[in-house]
């Protein structure tokens, strides 16, 4: 056999778990912990909130900050932030505490809708930064999962949810226009910044978008079927035979780099694999899915190690500090996938880990990126956090 034939061989092998998908015994923490973690991330949120409804600002500067020609790049990264924080706050709604004592629903009430007001207002106007910076990818697609949620929000007000569904395709309209060339999306575009990008897209961005688009496919306004299959074929091409995942598609020469092993890929084999799944991929059984969360949780140092990391990628595995709660939020997208009555131990281990790393002014964070990082961590936590526990 040649070496190409080999090659296609090994790359077309069947997944062969190498190991038995089965959560490890913890401490688990009580409905009743997970419930006031959730109660104080909420309370975060809320008094971080900005006047104008928004969340984050590009303040807390450091030595060396991320790449974000202005003023762009800020926009891109408030409005992804807000969405984030809209889809924390309404997901999580019904299971704050209710008494004569607390008007804790109330604010969040009279906080979701400035956010709304705000989002409604700036959406339209996100652009990408400049032709290298398309850091607006993230707006449109965390967006559209706002969208949806703030669509359910106003059930009964057809006008309202009417221009809800007007905003979700227009963020498909964007989506179109920023795409790569090859299909899916990237963050940068360092080649020849042409109106379409040139750049290769990146596996964890386009499993976010992906996600996106299926739950608004689900409420019923359907992306474009050519964007998504460009998308899925793009992502299908960084898919390893284990189920992790290249870095981005120009990487794909170099499959053994430390950032491309299973390791430096923990963050986001998580939001790839429910991506492919939920768009079809039938190889993505549910066992695959809980050898991936027990993996996360097992080898959860991988991550941890780069937490809190300044520089992006200087952690072992070239992990970076802001895969780590983008990393679990997806794994509870994954684990919704699982059949209801097998979700426990798995529900058990994400807990446990949010609620290890809560900070005593009740928000999360593991990248200091300017001053979104803690709005952002929060709101991955507590969509983290509602994943967690039984539906009512």
């Amino acid at each position: 056999m040649s070496s190409a034939n080999a090659q296609e061989a090994v790359l077309e092998r069947p997944f062969e778990l190498d190991e038995t998908p089965v959560p490890p015994k913890i401490d688990e923490p009580t409905p009743a912990e997970i419930r006031e973690a959730i109660r104080r991330g909420v309370e975060f949120m809320l008094a971080d909130q900005n006047p104008n409804g928004s969340w984050g600002s590009p303040t807390r500067t450091k030595g060396l900050n991320i790449y974000a020609p202005v003023p762009g790049a800020h926009h891109a990264f408030r409005a992804a932030t807000t969405s984030l924080g809209i889809s924390g706050l309404i997901d999580t709604f019904d299971r704050l505490p209710e008494t004569e004592q607390s008007d804790l629903k109330t604010r969040v009430r009279d906080s979701i809708q400035r956010a709304e007001t705000w989002l409604l207002r700036e959406l339209p106007k996100l652009r990408r930064a400049d032709g290298t910076a398309l850091y607006n990818v993230w707006g449109h697609g965390y967006s559209i999962q706002a969208l949806v949620r703030l669509h359910g929000w106003h059930e009964g007000d057809l006008a309202q949810q009417t221009m809800m569904v007007d905003l979700i395709q227009d963020q498909f309209e964007k989506l179109q226009r920023y795409e790569s060339v090859d299909g899916g999306w990237g963050y940068y575009d360092f080649r020849y910044q042409s109106d379409q990008p040139t750049s290769s897209s990146t596996s964890f961005v386009n499993g976010a978008v992906l996600v996106a688009l299926k739950e608004a496919d689900k409420i019923g306004v359907s992306p474009p079927q050519r964007m998504v299959d460009r998308a899925v074929a793009s992502l299908g091409r960084q898919q390893k035979p284990d189920f992790s995942y290249l870095y981005s598609e120009d990487l794909q020469y170099q499959p053994m780099r430390e950032i491309n092993r299973p390791g430096g890929s923990l963050g986001r084999s998580q939001c790839c694999n429910a991506a492919m799944r939920v768009w079809g991929d039938t190889k993505i059984t549910d066992d695959v899915v809980k050898v991936w969360l027990c993996r996360l949780y097992l080898r959860n140092g991988w991550l941890d190690i780069g937490r809190k990391r300044p520089i992006p990628h200087e952690a072992w595995m070239q992990v970076a500090g802001y895969f780590y709660f983008f990393g679990h939020y997806y794994a509870a997208v994954g684990m919704d996938l699982l059949p209801a009555d097998e979700r426990g131990p798995y529900q058990a281990m994400l807990a446990k880990l949010m609620l290890d790393r809560q900070e005593t002014d009740g928000s999360w964070w593991d990248y200091p990126l300017y001053d979104y990082h803690q709005p952002y961590g929060t709101a991955f936590v507590l969509l983290t956090l509602d994943s967690c526990l039984p539906t009512s």
